[in-house]
């Protein structure tokens, strides 16, 4: 199977006549630089004419050029604070958007020279970085959703056609890893992005293996139901649900090892929500609309595995375990007030069934923990749940940023630091959260018949940290409160909120933060 659905191809002279439409991303419509000089006065005519398309953001098309149709995408300065290269990611898909609506089957991408590129200044700030943001921005824009496909809808385009700013190899091995990247992000928007009848857990499951299942490098396992015994906390969630047997649970584990020695051990656990009525504590008042995409975590995650697989680097280990689970409401719905056993012996009082996500990854999170413990060394590895889990995340950084809160040990590993660096260089951004002692008091028990709190009674948007407490429960209801800093046996655990980065819906699902974990993990070349 091609990773794409269309064709990818590197073009070295802008006026090839075999596309149909040039696309130049720039800061400058007047200023392309060399390569493209033969277009500025094209360009300069046109700005005299419409001076709107000086503007960040602006879009031009211009029926000229050496394909007929030329269009600017403005991406507005670069060197201010502010800035980052998700002005060229964005301003590439407004290209690609414009083009696709005027026609184009075959259009070729090229990004100008940046004028205000604030190169030396910042890590992200080369024109190899802006190149790669650009294909990155473009591929989005040219997701076709899974529901459409299924009906027959062709691809956007037949043809996309990039003039790299390095010539050679070095171009070809960009398009060599923005398409493994993009193959990766439709299957993770394939799965977070279609509804809860197409997507339910047994057909993601079966998306998954057939796309994985299909080559060498990434193995799969599906538990075809949840068992009570091996994940108590989940098989709560999943009571509602099992009864309709389209709906029922289940558990995906895939497993990728590269060649060579791998040091670093990469242990995810990923949230997959087919859909969530909030349970017995209902979503009401219109609140359940766009509850399909609870589901991104895990779906990440399947993304994630995917690139690996195409990729295929060396020196990379990494294991993932995706609960897909409906949180469903019926006379079988777990209710709070019930005390549960989790997987690490922990008990769970339940607070609000709508805080169903961190209760389908405790248990598995423990799992990777004893995965963890049977290492020769513990401490090498790093553990990390991935899932679309608060409101309040996105009342706190917005609807465009994941956010990523370490324990002691991951924290001593600059884990979360380095991960909003590598998210910097592909334009997926990171903020940083702390879990602090209040984190911790929110979930101690509240009488003496339990030993931890899933949740309060209140949504997480109008909680006080909202998005860190949750955290702090993982951390005991799968047992790593054992493996702090004040442990011999110390495990680096990052929990991963990007329920504002997945994707602000009705936007399609961005599969975030699959490009900023393939940076830091497995393309060293980008983020050391």
């Amino acid at each position: 199977m091609d990773p794409l659905p269309y064709k990818l191809t590197s073009v070295p002279d802008y006026r090839d006549s075999g596309f149909d439409c040039l696309v130049i991303v720039g800061d400058d419509p007047t200023a392309l630089g060399d390569g493209l000089s033969d277009l500025a006065p094209i360009l300069t005519a046109y700005c005299q004419a419409d001076a709107a398309v000086l503007e960040a953001g602006s879009v031009a098309l211009i029926p000229s050029g050496p394909q007929g149709r030329l269009l600017f995408s403005n991406s507005g300065r670069l060197n201010r604070d502010q800035d980052d290269l998700r002005r060229i990611y964005d301003a590439a898909g407004a290209g690609l958007t414009r083009a696709v609506g005027a026609g184009a089957r075959r259009p070729l991408l090229t990004v100008a020279k940046l004028a205000s590129l604030p190169v030396g200044r910042e890590p992200w700030a080369t024109q190899p970085a802006a190149d790669r943001a650009a294909l990155l921005g473009a591929m989005q824009a040219l997701y076709t959703p899974l529901e459409l496909r299924d009906i027959g809808r062709r691809p956007k385009i037949d043809q996309l056609g990039f003039r790299p700013s390095s010539a050679g190899e070095a171009g070809e091995s960009q398009l060599r890893l923005a398409a493994a990247l993009e193959a990766g992000r439709i299957l993770a928007r394939d799965i977070g992005g279609s509804d809860p009848e197409r997507m339910t857990a047994k057909r993601a499951a079966e998306l998954i293996r057939s796309i994985l299942g299909e080559d060498a490098g990434v193995t799969v396992e599906v538990e075809e139901r949840v068992d009570p015994a091996k994940y108590p906390l989940m098989a709560a969630v999943d009571r509602a649900a099992s009864g309709v047997p389209r709906h029922a649970g289940c558990v995906v584990h895939l497993s990728y090892r590269g060649s060579g020695d791998c040091p670093q051990p990469l242990l995810f656990v990923g949230k997959g929500i087919t859909y969530d009525t909030g349970g017995a504590d209902v979503k009401a008042g219109g609140h359940m609309a766009g509850m399909h995409r609870d589901k991104c975590g895990a779906a990440a995650i399947a993304g994630l595995f995917r690139t690996l697989q195409l990729l295929r680097p060396p020196r990379v280990e990494a294991h993932a375990s995706l609960a897909f689970v409906r949180n469903s409401i019926g006379s079988n719905s777990y209710v709070a007030d019930e005390i549960i056993t989790s997987r690490a012996g922990v008990r769970v009082r339940v607070g609000n069934t709508d805080a169903e996500g961190r209760m389908v990854m405790a248990d598995l999170l423990c799992l990777m923990r004893e995965r963890a413990l049977g290492l020769p060394n513990p401490s090498a590895a790093s553990l990390f749940t991935v899932a679309t889990l608060t409101g309040h995340v996105i009342r706190a950084y917005g609807v465009n940023y994941a956010a990523a809160l370490d324990n002691g040990p991951a924290r001593l590993k600059d884990t979360s630091a380095r991960l909003q660096r590598a998210g910097d260089l592909v334009a997926d951004p990171f903020e940083i959260s702390t879990i602090r002692r209040e984190d911790y008091n929110m979930v101690a028990p509240k009488t003496e018949a339990e030993d931890v709190l899933q949740c309060n009674n209140e949504p997480s948007s109008g909680t006080s940290r909202g998005h860190q407490f949750p955290a702090a429960f993982l951390i005991r209801a799968a047992g790593l409160d054992k493996h702090g800093l004040d442990s011999d046996r110390p495990i680096a655990y990052t929990h991963i909120d990007v329920a504002g980065s997945s994707g602000d819906y009705p936007d399609p699902a961005t599969a975030s933060p699959l490009l900023a974990l393939a940076a830091r993990y497995i393309l060293p070349d980008l983020s050391g």
